[in-house]
């Protein structure tokens, strides 16, 4: 039993040391480049699937490894590792950094929701929207961490102000008999916060607890039977209230995740396909900001509405009754979460100088966005016809970054004799603040992927993987896409996004050159589902975010997430055989692909 635990404690330290000697026998004995490249992609894989070290240690290995193996230099391997990506995410967290530090994503949040309504099923919508829109623009852990202590607050008001009504209700309806002294005990006793504490007890992650839990809610049920009808009644309130709090934790995981579909800056996915796509195919201008908004937008309206419903029927049942009322007197959850909403609104003050100065350069960075390149008209790139292809979305992003760190985050106030005040300046943002919201793990990471696609281009590696892949041809084009976001949808939920994407992208690539299929076919699709990890706490930060409240158990995430994974690849699936056909014409095998040959290269 000793050996056993010691080999659970150091079980990744036997990981990073036997991985790479197990697999060593691949370059020793077929002594190829390609042999020794798929080496090094198999110890890097294997590291970033187990986390066995940090992401960000695992993707330095290509710098010192394709040197040692001859496959690439030092210095080629090193410009890898920054690139054009890297300054657009600079820029994005400029102003990710400045909606942070003053606050405009409470308000924007807040006012979304006020504008929706405090009817559960809108306000349930409100959250997801205002959650999803923030997560267009900062990242979605970002954005999970910003709407959830709000929902927080809304979902203990609206359980006070129920638990309140209940009681009222109760009172009226006994009256002075003395039986109500006995409800008004039970109802005390349901006003503690006991059923909680047990449900965070079930939130570990051994079997025990499950069992524990199990036994107790049949236990429950058999006592449920013979409970008179108004503690029957109050029985159901109880789980009802349980409800709302999964539903409302559940609905901000799942929409942060979504919304960042919608952009290319969104998610670190859509990041990392759009620097490979465009450095694998550099004659193809097609991915851009505002074509990527045009497919993605729809996809995500469908889910988060779809998700919204799902959501809805599973833990509160959908009443269209109630969701359509006109006219009639608010609830009490109603009322209290209005009272919360309004009062959460109020405590922001009016909106603010630097509020206004961060609006304004995020309005202009996505209008500089969109109106670069738009396709259908010149954009704002034409202006300079010399320098063609020159300007990127980086530099956009940059331009506007850089006013964070220029523009007085303070203005002039005047004394009541009318004379100015000397203010000391300081900027919108300062670097301090910029680096503790910079994910260097993420930029890292990246660049270790593309020192990986490299060196599968330069030892001929991809080809090798061409030619094997050949044979899917003959199988239906939408079953090759099915059976790619399956995969890749199967894979992220145990490995983390960006590392999911980056390990695929160089597969799926030669594989759609092999088929003689326009890669956006199955490169859009695959990147789409990288992001649906919705079953597990541990799948997505933003599903760590919610489940470390306390209200959820695994199951119940579990459950949620595997309808809103079938929703997600259902719709991706729709959308790639329609709408997004004729925006790439997807049909036409594209000019810009490379020829891959047709003769078998030297085989692993």
């Amino acid at each position: 039993m000793k050996f056993l635990s010691y080999l659970l404690v150091y079980r990744r330290f036997l990981l990073i040391v036997l991985t790479p000697l197990l697999l060593l026998p691949l370059p020793l004995i077929i002594k190829t480049k390609e042999a020794e490249c798929a080496y090094t992609l198999f110890v890097v894989a294997i590291f970033w699937l187990t986390e066995a070290l940090p992401l960000a240690v695992s993707a330095l290995l290509p710098a010192f490894m394709f040197p040692l193996f001859g496959i690439m230099g030092s210095k080629q391997v090193a410009s890898a590792y920054f690139k054009d990506f890297h300054l657009l995410l600079i820029g994005v967290i400029c102003l990710a950094t400045s909606i942070e530090k003053w606050n405009l994503h409470k308000r924007v949040a807040l006012k979304m929701v006020m504008l929706v309504g405090v009817n559960p099923a809108w306000l349930m919508l409100g959250f997801m929207v205002s959650c999803a829109f923030l997560s267009m623009w900062l990242s979605n852990t970002s954005a999970a961490a910003m709407v959830m202590p709000i929902v927080e607050a809304v979902a203990q008001q609206i359980i006070r102000a129920e638990t309140e009504a209940d009681e009222l209700e109760m009172s009226c309806s006994n009256g002075s008999i003395n039986p109500a002294l006995e409800l008004d005990e039970n109802i005390g006793e349901y006003e503690k916060p006991d059923w909680k504490e047990k449900e965070k007890q079930v939130n570990g992650y051994n079997n025990v607890g499950n069992t524990v839990c199990t036994v107790e809610k049949e236990n429950e049920k058999g006592k449920e039977q013979n409970l008179p009808p108004v503690e029957a009644e109050r029985k159901s309130r109880k789980d009802k209230y349980s409800g709302i709090f999964k539903v409302m934790c559940l609905c901000v995981a799942y929409s942060a995740t979504i919304g960042g579909l919608t952009t290319i800056t969104g998610t670190s996915t859509n990041l990392i396909f759009t620097e490979h796509f465009n450095s694998r195919y550099p004659d193809c201008q097609c991915i851009n900001f505002g074509s990527w908004f045009i497919l993605s937008i729809p996809i995500t309206v469908i889910i988060l509405l779809l998700s919204w419903v799902w959501l809805q029927w599973l833990f509160l049942g959908f009443d269209f009754k109630n969701m359509f009322r006109c006219g009639k007197k608010k609830t009490a959850r109603e009322e209290a979460s209005s009272r919360v909403i309004q009062e959460e609104y109020k405590k922001l003050g009016p909106i603010s100088y630097p509020e206004t100065v961060t609006l304004v350069l995020f309005i202009i960075m996505t209008l500089l966005w969109f109106t670069r390149d738009p396709g259908f008209i010149p954009g704002w790139s034409s202006l300079f016809p010399k320098y063609k292809g020159y300007i990127t979305d980086s530099t956009a992003a940059l331009v506007i970054g850089l006013l964070f760190f220029i523009i007085p985050a303070k203005t002039l106030s005047r004394t009541s004799n009318g004379e100015n005040t000397v203010i000391g300046y300081t900027p919108l943002i300062t670097w301090k603040e910029f680096q503790s919201c910079m994910p260097w793990e993420i930029a890292i990471l990246v660049g270790g992927g593309f020192a990986l696609a490299d060196g599968c281009e330069v030892s001929k590696l991809s080809e090798w993987v061409a030619s094997k892949l050949t044979p899917l041809g003959s199988l239906p084009l939408w079953l090759v896409i099915l059976i790619s976001c399956l995969i890749v949808t199967s894979v992220t939920e145990v490995a983390s996004n960006p590392a999911t994407i980056t390990i695929f992208l160089p597969i799926l690539s030669p594989l759609a050159e092999a088929i003689h299929v326009n890669p956006l076919f199955i490169l859009i699709p695959a990147t789409l589902c990288t992001s649906f990890a919705f079953l597990l706490p541990v799948a997505n930060p933003a599903n760590a975010i919610v489940f470390s409240y306390g209200h959820l158990t695994i199951m119940d995430m579990v459950k949620a997430g595997l309808g809103i994974n079938i929703i997600g690849v259902a719709v991706v699936m729709l959308a790639i055989m329609t709408w997004i056909v004729p925006i790439f014409d997807l049909y036409t095998f594209p000019s810009w692909v490379p020829n891959i040959p047709t003769t078998n290269g030297t085989g692993l």
